[in-house]
């Protein structure tokens, strides 16, 4: 299996940022495309950003300019650094990944895996 483990969410005044973190550890073989998605109360999951195993990033557009992914491949970890937070921002964000993994006897398999999530709070 695929573990994400997320972190960095909190609490945090209108204005401010956040660092959001989501480290992968298994028995991992490739680790592809990898995003972050955020579900606020009574809303549905949607997505904030991606980025490739390459560095290439697409964004949703209200975040673009506010919102920055990045990755580091030698420590399978997948960042959002969050600038000039709203209110609207609020949600729970989860870590996606797509990966291939080792399984026993040189065989692997592919799939998309997904983080508990951290909570994230804009308010005053």
């Amino acid at each position: 299996q695929v573990q994400l483990v997320e972190s960095g969410g909190g609490l945090v005044q209108p204005g401010g940022s956040l660092r959001l973190s989501c480290a992968a550890s298994g028995s991992i073989l490739e680790l592809n495309v990898m995003g972050w998605y955020r579900q606020a109360p009574g809303k549905q999951r949607e997505l904030v950003a991606t980025i490739t195993s390459g560095g290439m990033t697409t964004y949703e557009y209200s975040m673009k300019g506010r919102f920055t992914i990045s990755r580091d491949n030698a420590k399978n970890t997948v960042y959002l650094q969050m600038n000039s937070l709203k209110p609207e921002d609020t949600a729970v964000y989860y870590c996606n990944a797509d990966a291939r993994l080792y399984l026993a006897g040189g065989y692997y398999s592919s799939g998309n895996y997904w983080g508990q999530g951290t909570q994230v709070t804009v308010s005053s």
